[in-house]
């Protein structure tokens, strides 16, 4: 399952990616159900996992660079 698909939530290039998504499933009701947009959904869930990805990795550097300031103060109080 993916996540909430609000433009709000996601990059230019994924909220192309969900755009066309959706559009192929107005367009084609029941088609869809037999794989007719399984490439605009191939697509999507790419660029939602490298969305993720990137967030993961700022997220983590943040993290790094958080505890790498307390050990830093810690030693300054320490002297």
């Amino acid at each position: 399952m993916h996540p909430d698909l609000s433009s709000h939530l996601h990059t230019e290039e994924c909220n192309v990616a969900i755009n066309l998504l959706k559009q192929c499933h107005n367009e084609n009701r029941f088609l869809k159900y037999l794989g007719q947009c399984n490439e605009f959904d191939r697509e999507m869930r790419k660029c939602l996992k490298k969305e993720y990805e990137d967030k993961r990795a700022k997220s983590r550097a943040k993290s790094d660079h958080m505890k790498q300031r307390l050990l830093n103060a810690e030693k300054q109080a320490d002297n």
